[in-house]
């Protein structure tokens, strides 16, 4: 089997978490490093979660590297939904395998450059944090693009609206520069957005599902997911909370699964009550190309059952 190279740039989090241990599940994947950024919680918390949840996974060998501390240019706000440490309620031990020497950043640039001149396969990313580290990689280095075989990110919101503030998603928010610089290198790129996630909506029952497998991995991530109560049935139609990040990973791995469409994307920098918003040119109105394949629909159950599946693989 041929296995598709992946760096995922993430700031563990809930919903990383589960991300993380689809990608590690998945023999498809080759997951060659995970890149740490500051965002749900500062970066001492998001390199250790990173960690912890590798030796969960059973896979103390993938590299985890630092990224930046803080956004690019605005002041710094942390996410509300993942609890202190980052990881919920969830009590996984300290790791004991090393954070790597050197900077996610640097780790991007050589990884990349590689790629864009030859030297190895292209690589795919998934970004589900914040993108300073991407928007930092392209500032120092735009022609390293031409390594990145995809770039599929969670992050942004439509129709659904923002879920920090009215109009913006908080990955986006949290560094909206980067976002920007991000989405106007040329990078090939996969959205999904909340208007998608908001129907990836993990049910009591597909929960209680994990549990009765009465295995680790899954039982530590049934727990994960029920440690903040994210239900508003007002909002998402039904009962249930979203998990957003694991979808970035499924679209590469079941594409089938999901709709979409291809537009232009950009980022407000400037506004002071929509900084962080993402604007679509769903009309061609503004006559500029499109940057992103936005995802638009799920077929959650068949997600769900899927990434089951791959939880249930560990033991």
């Amino acid at each position: 089997m041929k296995r598709r190279p992946l760096i995922i740039d993430t700031d563990p989090g809930v919903d990383d978490a589960i991300a993380i241990l689809l990608a590690l599940a998945s023999p498809e994947l080759d997951l060659l490093g995970i890149c740490a950024v500051a965002g749900n919680v500062p970066l001492a918390a998001t390199q250790d979660n990173a960690r912890r949840i590798c030796e969960l996974a059973g896979r103390p060998d993938i590299p985890v590297y630092a990224g930046c501390p803080r956004p690019m240019l605005r002041e710094q706000i942390f996410g509300k939904y993942s609890g202190v440490s980052g990881l919920g309620g969830t009590l996984l031990p300290p790791p004991s395998m090393p954070l790597m020497h050197g900077h996610a950043v640097d780790f991007l640039l050589d990884t990349l450059d590689e790629a864009a001149q030859g030297r190895r396969e292209k690589v795919t990313i998934c970004a589900i944090g914040p993108l300073t580290d991407l928007g930092v990689v392209f500032s120092m280095r735009p022609s390293v693009v031409r390594g990145i075989e995809r770039l599929v990110i969670m992050g942004g919101a439509f129709s659904a609206l923002g879920n920090r503030t009215p109009s913006a998603e908080y990955n986006i928010l949290a560094d909206p520069h980067a976002a920007r610089i991000v989405f106007s290198s040329g990078a090939p790129i996969t959205l999904a957005p909340l208007d998608m996630t908001f129907r990836a909506l993990a049910k009591p029952e597909w929960v209680a599902s994990l549990k009765a497998l009465k295995r680790r991995v899954a039982s530590v991530a049934a727990e994960l997911i029920t440690f903040y109560d994210r239900n508003d049935p007002e909002r998402y139609g039904e009962v249930g909370g979203p998990l957003h990040d694991p979808t970035t990973v499924a679209w590469l791995l079941r594409p089938e699964f999901f709709t979409g469409r291809d537009v232009f994307v950009d980022v407000d920098c400037e506004g002071h009550l929509t900084l962080g918003h993402t604007q679509a040119d769903w009309r061609g109105k503004t006559g500029c190309p499109a940057n992103a394949h936005v995802l638009t629909g799920i077929d959650a159950p068949a997600f769900f059952a899927f990434l089951k599946e791959r939880l249930a693989a560990y033991e």
